[in-house]
């Protein structure tokens, strides 16, 4: 499958004009701890549904020690995870679903097409493509230093938190 072309060129934004710092971004996002996958979102356009966060990666992030030791890479899910979370964000906070809670509800045509490191900045890059009442659809692009390292397409789903509560008793 060949690269889509960017979302958004990476010169229509600027990594260090914060929109949203991480307290911001919790409260839309209810992932904390070693599940937070944004440190800050810089890009917000409500016209052409288009988001960009980032998360600046550590050497203490969850996964170094055990995922490939010695050469720690990124895993494929958490880079998702992120593009995840970003989708999140901007659909609770322009309140386009009605839910207190989004959850995953599928992939499609998702790319691994690079290498992410403890040390880089992994920028996310959101757009939104088509909200109904009980799914949301959005492609997303990561990058690193400007090169493309994962694209696809999640689905967003609402989530009852009554229904999951339940569940846990």
């Amino acid at each position: 499958m060949p690269k889509r072309p960017l979302i958004l060129d990476p010169s229509e934004y600027d990594l260090n004009h914060i929109v949203a710092d991480i307290e911001d971004i919790r409260r839309y996002n209810r992932q904390r701890y070693e599940m937070e996958q944004l440190t800050a979102v810089v890009f917000e356009d409500a016209q052409r549904c288009v988001c960009v966060g980032y998360k600046d990666l550590t050497p203490n992030e969850f996964w170094v020690r055990g995922h490939m030791p010695g050469i720690p890479l990124m895993p494929g899910v958490v880079m998702i995870e992120a593009a995840a979370q970003l989708a999140s964000y901007y659909t609770q906070k322009y309140k386009l679903m009605d839910a207190p809670i989004i959850g995953f509800g599928g992939l499609k045509d998702v790319r691994f097409r690079g290498v992410v490191r403890p040390g880089d900045r992994f920028v996310v890059v959101a757009k939104l493509l088509k909200v109904r009442s009980a799914m949301l659809t959005c492609e997303f692009q990561c990058l690193v230093r400007d090169n493309l390292v994962c694209e696809g397409v999640l689905m967003g789903i609402p989530l009852n938190e009554d229904a999951i509560t339940a569940r846990q008793a």
